[in-house]
């Protein structure tokens, strides 16, 4: 069977989940971070990144909200 798919419409619902450390950030968002160590970003396929959020729970909730399919990235 040879039959062509489009997939660019799962791609653009694929979002990637992954902890940032707080040191990491620019220093006002650090400031708002509080005495969290690690946060949470999504990003789009394109690497621009959608999101930072508290915990990864919460990364999951949030894409899923917005009808996108998360996945962890290590």
């Amino acid at each position: 069977m040879n039959t062509k798919y489009d997939l660019s419409a799962i791609e653009q619902k694929l979002v990637y989940v992954k902890p940032v450390n707080v040191a990491d950030l620019p220093q006002s968002v650090q400031d708002q971070a509080g005495d969290a160590e690690e946060l949470y970003a999504v990003h789009n396929s394109d690497g621009e990144q959608l999101a930072l959020v508290a915990d990864r729970n919460l990364a999951f909730m949030l894409a899923r909200q917005h009808d996108m399919r998360p996945v962890t990235v290590h």
